[in-house]
């Protein structure tokens, strides 16, 4: 039987649902959300406006948006005890501190237990406020710090910029944040979507997926890349470097972080978005060498992108971060504010006509044999 069973080992390749979310085109490096082009919602939209096409499905209109964006604001607030979990584990990765804040909502907030797509809907508004404030106050109080009340008169991602640092971000940095966030906020049948999907399978809440996908971003086959980025711009130390640190990395077969994706053969469409921001941004700072670097390893790589080792998106952002002094461990955690919307939408999407997620394992153990008393076994 063994030789009669395909084995696609990761799913790969393997397609086990319709979806009417996102659509990626690997080979030509094309990515919509809902038909519309990532190019045209990065440069147009704003986050809030992209959460809302996901969840619902079509574009605002004025007083949709705004009654949308009002339920977003209200709600940024967190139960008093949620504070008390983050102190208590205050000394942990901030993905565990996230993961075990969103598990304590779950408990803590009775409307979190309601099942059905407008219960669905309202939780998921309500935790994608909240998720950003968890990651804030969790990031202030391990630095001795009072987490910063948010501002409901700030945007998502001027709010959260807020919370985490305790000053107004300019116009163009809330901008960044607010690209960034909607370059993240969908992706297909990616690892957490898919682990999301798995536990709505089960029947079980929103809160429930969402634990799920935190803990499938946590690992770093999935959610790292950014903060290996990072830490390769920073060994590679100048742009005169990167040529000889390719060679030595492709001479020993080893990968180079930020090129390639599970679904990408041309460059990732959402690359362009983040470059240009890590340029602006150095300069404005006064750092123009992190994108130096950066350029310099993308022209060292061109000869392997025929093999379909293009930049992704998560080759620029670490360097974003890191120009806004943001620890590197924090680096999930926003992947995982910006990826919200996706998440719920997925859920929404396996709520409709539900079905068990069950896929099979092929037995290639030892065949049927006789059990042995223990005192008689030999070895």
């Amino acid at each position: 039987m063994t030789d009669q069973v395909k084995i696609n080992r990761g799913l790969k390749g393997v397609y086990f649902e319709r979806s009417g979310v996102s659509d990626i085109d690997g080979s030509k490096g094309e990515l919509s959300y809902r038909g519309y082009s990532i190019h045209d919602l990065a440069t147009y939209s704003t986050f809030e406006e992209v959460a809302y096409l996901l969840i619902h499905g079509e574009l605002p209109n004025l007083k949709n948006f705004a009654a949308f964006k009002a339920k977003m604001k209200k709600a940024r607030e967190l139960p008093t005890p949620i504070y008390d979990v983050i102190r208590a584990a205050k000394d942990g990765h901030p993905m565990d501190v996230l993961r075990t804040a969103v598990s304590a909502l779950a408990a803590l907030e009775q409307e979190s237990q309601n099942v059905g797509e407008e219960a669905f809907i309202e939780n998921g508004i309500r935790l994608m406020s909240q998720v950003p404030m968890i990651t804030a106050a969790h990031h202030n109080i391990r630095n001795g710090r009072a987490p910063v009340a948010a501002d409901r008169n700030l945007s998502h991602a001027a709010n959260w910029l807020w919370m985490l640092k305790g000053e107004k971000p300019s116009e163009d940095t809330a901008r960044l944040a607010d690209v960034d966030f909607i370059l993240h906020a969908e992706h297909g049948s990616n690892a957490s979507s898919f682990a999301a999907r798995v536990t709505i399978g089960t029947e079980a809440n929103l809160h429930g997926a969402i634990v799920t996908a935190l803990s499938t971003l946590a690992g770093p086959a999935h959610g790292g890349a950014a903060e290996d980025v990072m830490k390769m711009v920073q060994e590679i130390g100048t742009a005169e470097n990167a040529s000889a640190y390719v060679k030595e990395k492709r001479a020993a077969r080893e990968p180079v972080t930020g090129f390639g994706h599970r679904v990408y053969r041309a460059e990732d469409p959402r690359a362009r978005h983040m470059r240009e921001g890590v340029k602006k941004l150095g300069q404005e700072m006064g750092a123009p060498e992190w994108y130096e670097i950066l350029q310099a390893v993308v022209e060292a790589m061109k000869p392997y992108s025929r093999h379909g080792l293009n930049v992704n998106v998560d080759f620029y952002s670490g360097v974003i971060y890191q120009l806004h002094g943001i620890p590197m461990d924090l680096y999930v955690p926003i992947f995982a504010i910006g990826r919200m919307p996706g998440w719920i939408i997925q859920c929404l999407e396996q709520l409709r006509g539900n079905i068990l997620i069950r896929p099979l394992t092929l037995y290639n153990g030892p065949d049927m044999r006789p059990y042995v008393a223990i005192d008689a076994r030999v070895g």
